[in-house]
């Protein structure tokens, strides 16, 4: 018997001696899946130290104007809620260890006494079925923690698009803010002119309320504009985690251009299967569970299993040794429950898995149709609506200029661009949005390589106003892109050289 103690012991040191915490624990996944997926570094902040390098490259980050990927990067840095998620990391390898260690031993001492004597008890115990069940706990365990680090991976991929979204939005509302401000400056000029105008005699009563109305409503626009831009860049501001002087931080006067092709991949419902890591956490999640249905099915009939080592001595008999076991007997619980459990929940998942794939295909396919029409709409705002509209303009100043139109008509011409411009500037980061939304869905990333479509695949259609010059819907445009020649109402010089030398508009 003392052998077998023995072995046990030996045994029991060795396998405890193997359940130990890793290095990385578990967080080098998850930064590879940045560099991999997004060429960015994620940090786990745990000591003093990352602090520091955290805030040094913070600092390098914000001493000049954020870029996109600038803002993804301080997202993976500062984001609290993304170090928050990292700490599920710990406690699933917490998990993972304890599910490797064998349960502690039980120790029952008793003494007890009678007329002519006494007796001492002494029970050294361990669960057996404990010992037994340890490979495949530990395998169980083993498979979470694997599927942990995916989810954690996938919840710094959601980070990141947060962040791209929200220095989009940022973006874009501070350049709307900016135009909005333009027009208003254009109204009020109109306005002060229309004044005047109407103070001499030369404006009636009609056009001169027009006018004034603009004005308010241009003056109201710019308000909300300004509110906006406000929200979009506090909305920035949480998402990146910047607080203090950090969140005096510069944003880009407009959004990035156009690319120059119309984005035309192949294969992108396979490649999202692969890539995505919620599938990949499903399965392993779906393999957690079959295991677990496994073990309960071999447990079903045991559900205590103790065995002990018993030395008891009493005064008129001496040492009694010896062992025992404890088993509970299934006479009214025969482990049924516990396996119709397990296979329900079996079912579950593997239902939860399939639905997870059909989802990912469909927001592939979504976001995939969203992010061509929204390059074509962009495209046609930059290479028609605009132009159009800036030709317009310029035809109008010269008609000014020689007196063939009034300041008033030049007004009303500013008034037609306003819908052009914020057109732009909404389908544009519509575009982005949209390509964030569809990178995302791949799982972080585009494919390596933009493919063509194969024969016979349809595509979307592109938005144009004319005939295009090619079958391709991804040939190059006629003309060179303009995201420069963004029309700007008339300036208040302008329509005061107006007011000065022809007062009465014509």
């Amino acid at each position: 018997m003392h052998q077998r103690l023995t072995g046990v012991a030996i045994a029991a040191v060795f396998l405890t001696g193997c359940s130990t915490f890793s290095k990385d624990g578990g967080f080098d996944s998850v930064s590879s899946v940045a560099a991999e997926r997004l060429h960015k570094d994620a940090v786990y902040v745990k000591t003093d130290e990352d602090r520091d390098a955290v805030l040094r490259r913070t600092q390098e980050l914000l001493a000049a104007p954020l870029g996109m990927d600038d803002a993804v990067q301080l997202a993976l840095l500062n984001n609290r809620g993304l170090q928050a998620a990292y700490a599920e990391l710990g406690m699933s390898e917490a998990d993972l260890v304890q599910a490797g260690r064998l349960p502690n031993p039980g120790f029952t001492f008793s003494r007890t006494h009678w007329s002519d004597g006494f007796g001492i008890g002494r029970t050294l115990s361990m669960s057996v079925l404990g010992v037994l069940t340890l490979p495949a706990a530990t395998r169980i365990e083993s498979r979470r923690f694997e599927e942990t680090k995916l989810e954690t991976a996938n919840v710094m991929l959601a980070v990141a698009a947060d962040a791209r979204r929200a220095y989009v939005n940022a973006v874009a509302a501070a350049q709307a803010a900016h135009y909005a401000a333009q027009v208003k400056d254009t109204a009020q000029a109109g306005a002060e002119l229309a004044l005047r105008m109407r103070q001499a005699g030369n404006f009636s009563k009609l056009d001169y309320a027009r006018e004034q109305a603009f004005y308010a409503e241009a003056a109201a626009r710019l308000a909300k504009a300004r509110q906006q831009a406000l929200a979009a860049r506090e909305k920035l501001t949480r998402t990146l985690g910047l607080w203090g002087s950090a969140t005096q931080y510069t944003l880009p006067e407009r959004l990035p251009d156009l690319p120059k092709d119309r984005p035309q991949f192949a294969g992108l419902e396979s490649f999202a299967i692969r890539n995505r890591l919620d599938i990949q956490a499903a399965q392993l999640r779906t393999q957690s569970v079959a295991a677990s249905l496994g073990l309960s099915r071999a447990t079903r009939f045991v559900n205590v299993l103790d065995a002990g080592y018993l030395n008891n001595f009493e005064s008129d008999k001496g040492h009694e040794r010896g062992y025992e076991i404890s088993v509970e007997i299934p006479l009214f619980d025969w482990g049924g429950a516990k396996v119709a459990r397990a296979e329900a929940i079996y079912m579950q998942s593997a239902s939860r898995l399939a639905q997870t794939a059909i989802d990912a295909r469909s927001e592939v396919r979504e976001s995939y149709a969203a992010c061509l029409t929204s390059y074509d709409v962009a495209k046609h705002y930059r290479d028609e609506v605009v132009p159009l509209a800036k030709s317009i303009s310029d035809d109008m100043l010269l008609r000014y200029n020689g007196m063939l139109a009034s300041v008033f008509e030049l007004l009303a011409d500013s008034r037609d661009q306003i819908a052009a411009v914020n057109g732009y500037i909404d389908a544009l980061k519509d575009y982005w949005l949209a390509q964030t939304d569809l990178e995302q869905s791949l799982g972080g990333r585009l494919p390596p390589l933009a493919m063509p479509l194969p024969p016979g695949v349809p595509a979307v259609p592109a938005v144009s106003a004319r005939p295009a010059p090619s079958a391709d819907p991804a040939s190059p445009p006629a003309r060179e892109p303009q995201d420069s020649a963004v029309p700007t109402p008339p300036s208040q010089a302008t329509h005061a050289h107006g007011a000065s030398s022809n007062p009465e508009g014509e």
